[in-house]
């Protein structure tokens, strides 16, 4: 009599056939696999499905595919996949294993992929892939008949449907890379590698042989903004992969607050002074609900996600340590892609403006920022989830129109004390309107003594309560009244209404 991979007795032999598969699948199965996993470091595709789903969800789907070329083996032909629950929240999750031809892309696992991809668009559910792999598989072009390879496309369609995750925990070239680059949020492991070509094909082209690390490390990718969040393992990878999903699932439990009351002090009286807006970020948010994204790119704008009283908000907000705010062509590219992914899912958005402008200068025109800075107004201009605005400091010029100013019908429009108003700096308007008056003056201390007044004057007629009086914002605020005052206008707006369209598709960047 057989018996089961549990040991109970089982009769049949075509049972045992498919328990005796089942088990083939599974690192028990397969010690050399691990021990190369292990040899780089790196935890098996199943450890790491148990690392992210939680526990006793997964179901696995094409757990018995094998590779299409006869004279290969391969479990699941490369790629674990199936549905799971994350938080409580279904999900799809697609894994290659390096250890199988090294994650190459296969006919079979490809037909896999799409199989999924469709079935995340059909029901709705958030993909999370584990890209770990060299592209295709070359040993597959030989097949006769293979028929067409849907995968890209199909999952380029899931934009704006379902939220997208990609974590890259090693070598991740070609095809991988293909769909690194369509995820709406994308991980990388320090140490890991990414590129659209790996070093047999980088050689063949350009006669030079490189390390994968050469070619596209985490460090390169970051700088870039290719990559979201550089994490150090798979354990802290699937921890922020796990908490990113939850800010489109929904509302959590109300949280925890800091005191409000160091919020009085959070901007200096001296505006030339400099400070961390995400200090600002923090004490607003429900304690430890703060995931922001791309850090180090575009680092005059700060994106991040929070939670008020447990519900998830989207902001976007100036960071005066970097240009003194300015809005410059990588913060615009930065703000603009998380405005859209915050729009297509119906998470509202908070404003927090602290600019001078934006960027000026030959060089800040090289970079493309007459499109780029229009990127972002367009992004928020056409964004159907509520905006609230929060003026901290500095509100001038084009920026603060992009940042939440009336035209864009904020939900609320709220300043600090410290809130400075114009149409453009206020230097600069200095300059314009007293011009000939300045340059009547030929002793040049004489001549900025007279600017220094002028500006200070000007400054007098455009503090948060002067612009107040003209109703330039809806209200000015004890600083440390600013949480309370967000959530209760989140309690006044009403929820989004179901969709059966896709309301936005989101750039790749």
């Amino acid at each position: 009599m057989n018996k089961s991979s549990a040991g109970t007795p089982c009769a049949r032999p075509d049972l045992q056939a498919v328990i005796d598969a089942q088990a083939a699948r599974l690192d028990a199965a397969r010690p050399d696999a691990v021990a190369r996993q292990r040899k780089r470091g790196r935890r098996t595709v199943r450890e790491v499905v148990d690392l992210l789903a939680d526990p006793d969800t997964f179901v696995e789907y094409g757990g018995l595919a094998r590779p299409a070329v006869a004279a290969m083996e391969g479990a699941a032909d490369g790629l674990v996949m199936g549905t799971a629950q994350i938080g409580g929240r279904p999900v799809d999750l697609l894994l290659y294993d390096f250890t199988v031809h090294a994650g190459t892309q296969s006919a079979i696992n490809h037909q896999k992929m799409t199989r999924m991809f469709e079935h995340a668009l059909k029901f709705r559910l958030p993909v999370l892939m584990w890209l770990d792999g060299g592209g295709a598989r070359p040993h597959d072009m030989l097949i006769p008949a293979r028929g067409k390879t849907p995968t890209f496309v199909v999952f380029a369609r899931l934009s704006g449907w379902v939220p997208t995750v990609g974590v890259v925990p090693g070598r991740s070239f070609a095809g991988q890379a293909n769909l690194a680059g369509m995820c709406d949020l994308l991980i990388g492991l320090r140490g890991a590698a990414l590129g659209m070509a790996g070093p047999p094909l980088v050689e063949a082209a350009l006669g030079i042989r490189y390390t994968p690390e050469e070619i596209g490390s985490m460090e390169v990718h970051q700088a870039s903004g290719v990559v979201d969040l550089v994490v150090d393992d798979e354990a802290q990878a699937a921890e922020v992969a796990r908490r990113y999903l939850g800010y489109f699932g929904p509302a959590q439990a109300p949280g925890a607050a800091a005191d409000q009351l160091p919020m009085r002090e959070l901007v200096p009286e001296n505006p030339k002074r400099s400070y961390d807006v995400r200090s600002v970020i923090d004490t607003l948010a429900d304690i430890d609900s703060v995931l922001e994204i791309k850090p180090l790119f575009g680092a005059c704008v700060v994106t991040a996600f929070i939670r008020l009283n447990g519900r998830a908000v989207g902001v976007v907000a100036n960071q005066p340590t970097q240009l003194a705010g300015a809005i410059d062509s990588d913060g615009s590219v930065k703000a603009a892609r998380f405005v859209q992914i915050c729009d297509a899912f119906d998470i509202p958005l908070l404003l927090l403006c602290d600019t001078p402008g934006l960027m000026v200068g030959p060089d800040a025109e090289r970079t493309g920022l007459v499109r780029h800075s229009a990127r972002l107004l367009a992004a928020i201009a056409n964004a159907t989830v509520p905006l609230m605005t929060v003026v901290l400091r500095k509100a001038y010029g084009l920026g603060y129109y992009i940042m939440g100013s009336q035209p864009l019908d904020p939900a609320v429009l709220l300043a600090w004390p410290t809130a400075e108003y114009g149409g453009m700096g206020l230097e600069g308007a200095v300059n314009i309107i007293h011009g000939k008056e300045l340059d009547a003056i030929e002793d040049p201390a004489e001549r900025a003594a007279l600017h220094a007044r002028l500006t200070q004057a000007l400054k007098d007629e455009h503090t948060a309560v002067a612009a107040a009086s003209h109703f330039g914002y809806d209200d000015v605020i004890d600083p440390a009244d600013t949480r309370e005052l967000l959530l209760r206008t989140l309690d006044t707006l009403p929820p989004a209404a179901p969709r059966s369209e896709r309301k936005r598709f989101i750039e790749p960047f």
